[in-house]
């Protein structure tokens, strides 16, 4: 069984709707669905925002259901100016920016585990997913919302992504950011730590982002119509790809 998850329900509501054979648990104050997607089995659930929510979520969804794979999609706020709202990042690295237990351990290293970053594991399909989503882009995405976010061939980069319990909207934390962690090429607040349960657990996982934002003071959009619209809709199509 593969898990899904994201950080809110709308991100992965178009994958709901997909869904059948639906059969839906309450634990934690989460809903789990189960059901079959594109004729396989899966585990759907959002984790609400955060690092705390993230990883109980992940904990939950490993010992319940035991998959085989745990998939995180969902948006983040770019900090690179090559990348632009509607662009994908599939995970490489994730970074726990707002880890510092300096001067015992070095910056961003995590207590007893000693790593500073979790790596993904074999990216190969879901890139190759995520390429075949992007060829067939106009199938999923309307023209008058791509054209509303000012979305013109987006494209996919496989990188280092930083995870921490901010909403970013500060230029100068972003240069912060840069400074540090130079290889990240965007940042949210769930993905190193669904990261660093998958690690513990031994269960390989896969992060995917899709750019919504600068993530700096300037960035204006209407975030409601773009989960909806333009985040859900990847995620069907990457998914479709993926299970198929």
């Amino acid at each position: 069984m593969i898990a899904i998850i994201s950080a809110m329900q709308e991100e992965i509501q178009a994958l709901l709707s997909e869904l059948e054979n639906i059969e839906v648990t309450e634990k934690g104050m989460r809903k789990y669905y189960t059901g079959t997607l594109f004729e396989k089995k899966v585990v759907l659930v959002f984790s609400r925002w955060g690092k705390v929510a993230s990883a109980v979520t992940t904990t939950q969804l490993i010992n319940d259901y035991n998959p085989t794979e745990i998939i995180f999609t969902g948006v983040a706020g770019a900090i690179k100016k090559e990348l632009n709202i509607g662009d994908i990042v599939i995970g490489k690295k994730l970074y726990q920016y707002d880890v510092d237990c300096s001067p015992i351990f070095k910056k961003f290293e995590i207590p007893i585990l000693k790593k500073e970053y979790f790596e993904t594991s074999n990216p190969t399909k879901i890139i190759n997913a995520t390429n075949l989503f992007l060829d067939d882009y106009d199938s999923y995405i309307n023209q008058i919302d791509a054209e509303k976010f000012e979305i013109k061939n987006p494209k996919l980069i496989y990188g280092n992504i930083a995870t921490g319990d901010q909403f970013i909207s500060e230029s100068d934390k972003v240069k912060e950011i840069n400074e540090q962690l130079p290889t990240v090429q965007c940042i949210e607040m769930e993905g190193a730590s669904v990261a660093q349960v998958c690690f513990e657990y031994d269960i390989p996982f896969s992060i995917i982002r899709i750019i919504s934002d600068k993530a700096n003071d300037n960035a204006t959009i209407d975030f409601p119509r773009f989960v909806k619209s333009i985040a859900s809709n990847y995620a069907l199509g990457i998914f479709k790809n993926y299970l198929t």
